[in-house]
């Protein structure tokens, strides 16, 4: 398994694990937007790995965006949200099937209303380090 998908199945574990985040989105956390998208939601975007190996150590820069979908007016619920969102990944401590973690971090956070002028979109990015 690609460390990309080693840390997203870790990531998504870690989220539908958290009691507070479940209580604002249920189990509405897509690998990608289902029809019929309900609110409020999480759904994963895109994903990037490239190469950070040292001398003797394979490993991968990972980078990974998290969306936030609501229908409340306002910014409010997305921003909760995603206040949720970088507690729980900035500087986890994730554990990976087949890599090792050497550390995540939160790097962007936004909220902007989305082109269909109802839907309040808010993106997550998340870049982690993991050795092989």
């Amino acid at each position: 398994m690609t460390a990309a998908l080693d840390l997203q199945k870790a990531l998504v574990a870690c989220l539908a694990a958290d009691a507070d985040l479940v209580a604002l989105v249920a189990d509405r956390i897509h690998d990608g937007a289902p029809r019929g998208l309900a609110f409020p939601s999480v759904t994963l975007g895109a994903s990037g790995q490239a190469d950070w190996s040292s001398g003797d150590e394979a490993g991968g820069d990972i980078r990974l965006d998290l969306h936030v979908w609501s229908r409340a007016i306002g910014k409010r619920e997305a921003w909760t949200i995603i206040g949720h969102l970088m507690r729980l990944l900035h500087d986890a401590e994730l554990v990976l099937a087949g890599h090792a973690l050497v550390l995540i971090r939160v790097t962007y956070a936004e909220v902007r209303l989305d082109p269909d002028g109802i839907t309040e979109h808010g993106v997550v990015r998340v870049a982690a380090l993991v050795e092989d």
